[in-house]
C-alpha cells in the first residue's frame, strides 16, 4: 500500500526505551523476537533469476503428514515475517513449510523490468518448478501475496493443488480505501518515523491498537525498508475475482472479520469470489482480527487454515 505524506502525528510511540533503541528500530536493523527464533531453526534456499534470486525459507514438518508442501506468500511491503506466527502451527501439524520473500521483497532481488504482481508470475512458475518438480504445492498467500497466489494459479494450474487467500485485494471494491497511511521517509526524528509507523500498523495491519508493540514495530519497519516495489497498483483492480475463474483446484479465504479494506463489505467480497471460482470452498471470517488477520490472532486464524490444508 502507497503512503501518500501526510500530516504530522503526535510523536508517540508504545514503548519506553533509549534514544539507540528508537533510532535502531526505525532504522529497520532490529529483528523481532519470533523473527530470531524462527530464522535459527530455517534453511535458507535460494533461487537465482536474472537480477539475483529469490529467498525461500523452509522449515520441515515435526513429524511429516505427507501431505503436499504448502508454500506461503507474504503481503505487500512485507516479507515471510507476516507469516512469523504460523510457522509453528504448520509444522506441528505436519506441513513441509516454504515461505517465500517475493521479488522485490525482504531478502529477494527484484525480476528486471518488474514492477507489480503480474510481471513475477513466470519467475515464481519457475521457481515453483524448480524446487518442487515431482508435485503442485498448497498456495497459501496474504494481502497482496495472496492476489499474487491466484494470478499464479490461474496462469500455471499445473503447479497448484490447492490455493487459500487470506485478507487479499485485487476483488474490484477498494477503489477508494477508508484509510490513509502516513508518509515516513521524509521525516528526520527516529521517534516521529515510528510515530507514523505506529499509526500505519493501527490503520491497515491490525484491528486492536493496544496490540502494537516494540517487537511489532521492528517486523514492520525491517520489512517497509526493503520495499522495492513502490509502484504497484494492480491490487485495486478486479485481477483476483478474474483469476479465479481461471483456477482449477479448490479456492478457500480467509479474512480478519474487522478487515480495514473491506469495511462492511465481506459479504461483497465472498459473493465476487463465489461467482468466480471454480470450486469455491468459502470465505470464513476471524472475530477480532484486522487485516494482518494471522498474525493478531493466530490461534483462531489456525483453527480456520489448518482444517483446509488437511483436506
Amino acid at each position: 500500500m502507497t503512503a501518500e505524506p501526510a500530516e504530522d502525528v503526535p510523536v508517540w510511540v508504545p514503548w519506553a526505551g533509549p534514544q539507540a533503541d528508537y533510532e535502531a528500530v526505525a532504522a529497520g536493523t532490529v529483528l523481532s523476537c519470533e523473527v530470531q527464533h524462527w530464522l535459527l531453526q530455517a534453511q535458507r534456499v535460494e533461487h537465482p533469476h536474472a537480477g539475483g534470486a529469490v529467498v525461500l525459507h523452509h522449515w520441515a514438518a515435526t513429524v511429516p503428514n505427507g501431505l503436499a508442501p504448502v508454500v506461503l506468500f507474504h503481503g505487500g511491503s512485507g516479507s515471510w515475517t507476516h507469516w512469523v506466527r504460523s510457522i509453528g502451527p504448520l509444522i506441528e501439524a505436519g506441513h513441509d513449510v516454504w515461505a517465500v520473500d517475493l521479488p522485490g521483497f525482504g531478502d529477494s532481488a527484484p525480476l528486471p523490468g518488474v514492477i507489480d504482481a503480474d510481471g513475477m508470475l513466470p519467475g515464481l512458475a519457475q521457481m515453483l518448478e524448480a524446487q518442487f518438480p515431482l508435485q503442485a504445492v498448497r498456495l497459501v498467500g496474504f494481502s497482496f501475496g495472496g492476489m499474487t497466489a491466484g494470478m499464479l494459479a490461474a496462469a500455471y494450474p499445473h503447479l497448484v493443488q490447492q490455493l487459500v487467500v487470506v485478507g487479499a485485494p485485487g476483488i474490484g471494491l477498494t477503489d477508494k480505501h477508508p484509510f490513509r497511511l502516513k508518509g515516513w521517509r521524509h521525516l528526520e526524528a527516529a521517534q516521529a518515523q515510528l510515530a507514523h509507523h505506529v499509526f500505519n500498523i493501527g490503520a491497515l495491519m491490525l484491528h486492536d491498537a493496544t496490540r502494537i508493540d516494540r517487537d511489532t514495530v521492528a517486523l514492520h519497519v525491517h520489512n517497509v525498508w526493503r520495499d522495492r516495489l513502490p509502484r504497484r497498483r494492480i491490487s485495486s483492480t478486479d485481477i483476483l475475482v478474474r483469476s479465479l475463474a481461471q483456477v482449477e483446484c479448490p479456492v478457500a479465504a480467509i479474512y480478519g472479520a474487522e478487515d480495514a479494506l473491506y469495511p462492511g463489505t465481506l459479504d461483497q467480497v465472498a459473493a465476487c469470489m463465489a461467482a468466480a471460482a471454480r470450486q469455491w470452498q468459502g470465505l470464513q471470517r476471524v472475530a477480532g482480527a484486522g487485516h494482518w488477520v494471522q498474525y493478531e490472532q493466530p490461534a483462531a486464524f489456525h483453527a480456520v487454515l489448518l482444517p483446509l490444508l488437511a483436506g
